[in-house]
């Protein structure tokens, strides 16, 4: 669940929680809290720059195979159906990363999963979630781009 634009702005944790739950029905959890201050400054960039983008790995993964993922990406069979997913899409991940090998693997696959949408859309070929947008009274559409 995106949090919303008022629970994302709460002064703290637990009035954004008070917040969520009076919009939702539903709490907001501790991890989504603590991603607050990135989401507001991931979301002044976008409403600066309207090439911005939202992606999400999953979806990115779920567009390069037939929309089903068979195996969840915590699982070896995950971790592999999605490099070889991503080297049949020309996006190959060395064996060696440097420095950036210290990350997770998940994190890694997530990383190349959205630079290959980033060059879709780049390039005039990505496609968004719902495929027409609706656009909010702030002017933003709200879409997963892939």
């Amino acid at each position: 669940m995106t949090p919303p634009r008022t629970v994302l702005e709460a002064p703290d944790p637990d009035e954004g929680r008070r917040r969520c739950l009076a919009l939702t029905g539903q709490s907001i959890s501790s991890q989504a809290l603590a991603l607050r201050p990135r989401i507001l400054e991931a979301d002044a960039v976008a409403r600066a720059d309207r090439r911005v983008r939202e992606v999400h790995p999953e979806v990115s993964f779920a567009a390069l195979t037939d929309g089903h993922l068979a195996f969840a990406k915590s699982t070896w069979a995950g971790i592999v159906l999605r490099r070889r997913l991503l080297t049949d899409a020309c996006i190959v991940l060395p064996d060696n990363l440097g420095s950036a090998g210290a990350a997770g693997v998940d994190d890694v696959l997530d990383a190349a999963a959205a630079a290959w949408s980033a060059a879709r859309i780049a390039a005039g070929r990505g496609r968004s979630l719902p495929a027409d947008p609706r656009v909010g009274p702030d002017g933003h559409a709200a879409a997963i781009w892939y």
